[in-house]
């Protein structure tokens, strides 16, 4: 037996939720919605190792002064991550 919901109209409103995709106003853009990071992750790396791209960095980076960030666990979300540096930085310069 299907459960209907009826509106405070009266009508019998559908068992999905409404998409409310449609009552957006989102700019067009000529790139995809969705990032495809399985997709793209490995093109990423591939291009990073063709360019020797940690090597460049390690190399600019020569005779700079060391940033460490000192900060420690626990974590709420886990293993600490890029995020937790990127957080500590903004918040504290």
């Amino acid at each position: 037996m299907d459960k209907k919901t009826i509106g405070a109209g009266g009508e019998t409103l559908a068992d999905s939720p409404p998409d409310y995709s449609k009552s957006l106003f989102l700019p067009r853009t000529d790139f995809p919605m969705r990032g495809g990071l399985p997709k793209k992750e490995p093109e990423l790396l591939a291009r990073w190792r063709e360019i020797d791209l940690y090597r460049r960095l390690h190399e600019a980076g020569r005779g700079k002064p060391k940033f460490v960030l000192h900060d420690g666990p626990p974590y709420a979300n886990g293993n600490i991550h890029i995020g937790h540096a990127l957080n500590k930085i903004l918040k504290d310069s």
